[in-house]
């Protein structure tokens, strides 16, 4: 017996953090990137749930990282197919690359710790867990995710993910923010550091490096607001798939922002 499905209005924000409008303009979209091969009434073996059920059953398996086992029933299907269906529209949500963007957007980058159980990526962080270093980049006026990087061990620091991660030549030839952890990349805007013999900053760049915080701190808060989708607080899958259910977790994020 199915409890959860897209039919019910009711059941889509509290698991999913979208609105109905929200989900049914995100529906539309997985609808073309994905085309006949998830369309409903396809040729030959049909799917168990309709397409929008599908969607919903992503959006919630990342909203609240419930297990296969515990998921597949909700939607009335067994876990297997749960699996299936997050491997087929998962990689559907993902985030669309920006193709137009004002000369003098600036892009603010930072790096967060997911807890991965596949340790064939994962390594021991100072999270004390075994986690993976993800990338993320938003632009500083709008806030919306533009970039994601691919996840990397988490015993890397930010400087060297940053190149190893793809995110340096995602955002070539634009101006980028980040704190000061990327030591090594002389494009990037980092703080004014205080000098090794342990003199005092000028006054000038004290104020500088106040403004830096203020303006850093928004990718900060968009870290915090994108691991509201739990999954990427444990991250139990294949450590492969990481790559499209961050891309599509910030794509839900700026979704909630934009709409």
């Amino acid at each position: 017996m199915q409890v959860i499905t897209a039919s019910r209005s009711e059941w889509i924000a509290p698991f999913t953090g979208l609105e109905p409008g929200q989900f049914r303009k995100l529906v539309r979209l997985v609808a073309e990137r994905g085309g006949e091969e998830i369309a409903d009434g396809r040729p030959g073996r049909q799917w168990a749930l309709p397409l929008a059920d599908r969607v919903l059953l992503v959006a919630v398996y990342w909203r609240t990282n419930l297990t296969m086992r515990q998921i597949g029933p909700l939607f009335g299907v067994s876990h297997a197919a749960a699996h299936r269906v997050i491997d087929t529209i998962g990689p559907l949500l993902t985030l669309a690359p920006v193709r137009k963007r004002r000369i003098d957007s600036v892009a603010i980058v930072d790096g967060t710790l997911v807890p991965t159980r596949d340790h064939r990526l994962a390594a021991p962080s100072k999270n004390y867990r075994y986690s993976t270093n993800v990338q993320i980049a938003i632009d500083a006026d709008t806030r919306l995710v533009i970039a994601t990087g691919e996840p990397q061990p988490g015993n890397r620091n930010d400087t060297t993910v940053y190149r190893t991660s793809g995110m340096k030549d995602q955002l070539a030839n634009r101006p980028v923010m980040t704190d000061g952890g990327y030591q090594g990349n002389p494009e990037v805007i980092m703080p004014f550091r205080k000098p090794r013999d342990g003199t005092e900053l000028p006054e000038w760049k004290e104020e500088l490096n106040a403004v830096h915080r203020t303006i850093r701190a928004r990718v900060e808060h968009t870290l915090a607001r994108m691991k509201c989708w739990k999954t990427l607080r444990d991250y139990r899958r294949a450590a492969s798939t990481l790559v499209d259910a961050v891309s599509g977790i910030a794509h839900l994020h700026n979704i909630t922002l934009t709409d």
